[in-house]
Parts: C-alpha cells; sequence; structure tokens
C-alpha cells in the first residue's frame, strides 16, 4: 500500500527495539523497556510497535483510529470464527462505534459510584469471612485463599444473585474466562466454554424475567430501567452486558488484590501505615495499581493508515499500549519506581484504559480493592513473604500465581 502521509512508517524510522518471550511476566521486561523508554517513548517489541510514554499512552488510548480488535484474545490462541468468536466479537469490549456508545450511555446510567456504594457492608462480610479461615494458622496463599474467591459473591450482590447461586457464577466465570485470556499458550476446550456461557445467558433470563415483575435496587434491576433516547437494553445486551461485568470484574480484582498485598507486603512500611490510617486505602490502590498493575498492556490496532505521534502506522498495525511503564514514567512521576502511597497531585493512572473503552467498573474495582484492603492490613499483623511469589505473563491478566505469607495475628477484632 503506497503511504499518502509524509510522516515515516513507525516500522521504518529506527526505533529502539526490545524483544521478550510471551511468556515473560512485568519484571522480566521491566529493565529492556524502561531502557528503549529512556531512548524514545515509542520502541518496536516483539508483537510490534509499544507505546512507552505516559503522554503517548495517554493520547492513544483516547484515539479512536485505533481500535481494539475485536476478538483477539481468541485469535491469539489461534480461534478466528465460530460461535464462540462471534460472541466475543458483538461483546462490549468488541464493539465499537456507535454501537458501543449506545451502550455505554445506557450502562452508565446504571454503573453509578452510588450504585457500587451499597455494597459496603457486603463487601466487609466476604472479606472478614476469608480472614477468619486463616487468621488461626498465621500463615496463608493470598492467591487462594483470599484473593481469589472474593470478587465473585461481590458480583453477584452487585447484581442481585442470591447467596445460594454464588457458586454456580463462580464456576461459569472460571470456565469463560479462558476465552478472554490473552495468551497463546492457553489451550480450553471451546464446547466447554459455550456450555457454561449457555447456562450464564440462561440463568440470567430468568433473573431478568423475575426482575420485570419486581424491579429492586440491584444493578440488573438498573439495568432494565436504563433508558437513554428512549431505548432500552434487549434481551441479548443484558444476558452480553452481565457476562462481561463477571469476567471484567472478577479476574481484574482477584489478580490486583493479590498484587497490591504483594506490593505491600514487601514494603512493611506502608503495610502499619494504611493500618493506622485507612483513609488511606483508595490512594494505595492506585499506587499499587501504578507501580504493580495485574493489567500491563493494552492492544490497539490502526484502522486505517494513521499518522501519530509523528509517525505512520499503516492500517492493521498492531499496537501495544504499555501502559505497566507508562505509569512509570520518570517525566510524569517524581521518583517513578517508589511505592508511595501518600503520593497526591499526581496524574490519573492509565490502569483502567482511557477514551471510550475507559473500565466502566472502575469506581467498583477502587472501592472493592480498599475495602479489601483495610481490612488486611487491620486484620493482620506485620505479614512477611513465606516463599517465592511468580507472576503470570505481562501479556494477559497477570499477578502472582501463589504469594504465601505468614502473619504474627489480629492487630484488630473483625468488627472494629
Amino acid at each position: 500500500m503506497t503511504m499518502t502521509s509524509a510522516a515515516p512508517s513507525v516500522f521504518d524510522a529506527g526505533l529502539p527495539a526490545f524483544k521478550y518471550s510471551f511468556t515473560a511476566t512485568p519484571h522480566d521486561i521491566f529493565d529492556d523497556v524502561r531502557a528503549a523508554q529512556s531512548q524514545a517513548p515509542i520502541a518496536i517489541g516483539p508483537l510490534g510497535p509499544e507505546i512507552l510514554s505516559y503522554e503517548l499512552a495517554r493520547e492513544m488510548l483516547r484515539d479512536n483510529r485505533f481500535r481494539l480488535p475485536p476478538g483477539i484474545t481468541l485469535a491469539a490462541q489461534g480461534v478466528t470464527s465460530g460461535p464462540l468468536f462471534d460472541k466475543m466479537a458483538t461483546s462490549l469490549l468488541g464493539l465499537g462505534g456507535a454501537p458501543h456508545m449506545r451502550l455505554r450511555k445506557l450502562v452508565s446510567k446504571a454503573f453509578t459510584p452510588r450504585a457500587t456504594a451499597r455494597l459496603h457492608d457486603t463487601i466487609h462480610a466476604v472479606v472478614n469471612e476469608l480472614v477468619d479461615q486463616v487468621i488461626d494458622d498465621g500463615r496463608c496463599d493470598v492467591v487462594t485463599a483470599i484473593a481469589r474467591p472474593y470478587p465473585t459473591p461481590i458480583m453477584c450482590a452487585l447484581l442481585g444473585a442470591p447467596r445460594q447461586d454464588w457458586q454456580l457464577f463462580a464456576d461459569w466465570t472460571e470456565e469463560v474466562f479462558k476465552a478472554f485470556n490473552f495468551q497463546a499458550d492457553v489451550t480450553f476446550d471451546e464446547s466447554e466454554i459455550m456450555r457454561a456461557w449457555g447456562e450464564l445467558d440462561a440463568y440470567v433470563d430468568d433473573m431478568v424475567a423475575a426482575r420485570r415483575g419486581r424491579l429492586t435496587d440491584d444493578l440488573l434491576s438498573k439495568l432494565i430501567r436504563a433508558e437513554s433516547d428512549g431505548e432500552r437494553l434487549n434481551a441479548d445486551e443484558l444476558r452480553m452486558l452481565v457476562a462481561g461485568f463477571l469476567m471484567a470484574g472478577t479476574d481484574t480484582t482477584r489478580n490486583q488484590l493479590a498484587a497490591s498485598v504483594q506490593v505491600l507486603c514487601d514494603h512493611p512500611g506502608p503495610w502499619a501505615t494504611l493500618r493506622e490510617r485507612p483513609e488511606l486505602a483508595m490512594q494505595a490502590v492506585e499506587e499499587s495499581m501504578r507501580h504493580s498493575p495485574a493489567a500491563c498492556i493494552v492492544p490497539r490496532a490502526a484502522a486505517g493508515d494513521v499518522e501519530f505521534a509523528g509517525y505512520t502506522f499503516p492500517a492493521g498495525t498492531f499496537v501495544l499500549v504499555n501502559t505497566f511503564v507508562a505509569n512509570r514514567d520518570p517525566a510524569i512521576y517524581d521518583d517513578a519506581d517508589r511505592f508511595d502511597i501518600t503520593r497526591d497531585d499526581v496524574p490519573p493512572i492509565l490502569t483502567f484504559g482511557g477514551g471510550a473503552h475507559y473500565c466502566l467498573g472502575a469506581n467498583l474495582a477502587r472501592r472493592e480493592l480498599a475495602e479489601a484492603l483495610i481490612v488486611l492490613t487491620r486484620r493482620l499483623m506485620a505479614p512477611r513473604r513465606a516463599g517465592p511469589a511468580p507472576w503470570k505473563s505481562v501479556l494477559g491478566m497477570t499477578g502472582p500465581t501463589t504469594l504465601p505469607i505468614e502473619f504474627s495475628g489480629e492487630s484488630a477484632p473483625a468488627g472494629a
């Protein structure tokens, strides 16, 4: 294809380059990516251009000329067609343009800070119950004992699913999320994912039918009520949104909670500070997501030949917005690699994305993480790592696969 722009192709501009394997963790790639960042705000990585500076990352996330490729997580695993691919491509993440904006307008009317604030008591009950199960042992694996089981009950309570069905949602989410994993080495049974997704859809249909006769204050009722320009959500859209909320709200939170606990355990000063000053919990969440995020990479593709930051990105160019290193840009953050939960007056982190696909559940995620950290720092004294905490690949939802810790006891009773 002939380039009409005078800007050089991003591939022919002599930009710094670096390599890493598809199984590399954020910690594995950091030194090489930081070195490239010190040379240029864009570099060529193993999958294509990577945006490394904070300013350009924020700009690209807001640029509608770069889009989230539909079904990209399945394509990375060799699946480019079929019923599962179609279902993914028509999800809220897969949609673009006017259809996407219509759904976001409708959903935003239901997904408000007030809607998540009412979950305070449920959140505290869930995390305290998990701590109760390990407090007498003086040790636990944070990933399996606390982080992994924590989000599903919260999402179920938000949607209005009864407690006796929480395990069903956990099982469905575990199976369906295999399709959302952006890693080429993950294997799955497509028929099993479609079976689980079909059971989830049927359950949601039953919930919707029950709500239409008696609306409540849960999220599903708010979605049914939501109206924009005379339009409402139809049954297919309600099913799709519930599945999307479960996927996005479960795996992200469980991985980020484990990552946040790890960085706090590795920095005992901030853990003690947060125990004494729980009002810093939201700042601790922001700082742990900046310093040790579970979501490090945002994929984009050029919708056409696009001139950006002085370079031409040919149509279809696959781009990774490396929010991990952008969130540690020394040009933006003072002593960027320092973990400091007292930082204030700093630019917003890029971990929740930006532009049209900015995370709808950002308020809920922040609240879930902050409230969990308040309980954990109050009840567990002087936690310390009791073994290695290896992380998953940076190309997907990352975070520790295991986080064994020991602690000396309870600093306050559960009800304090």
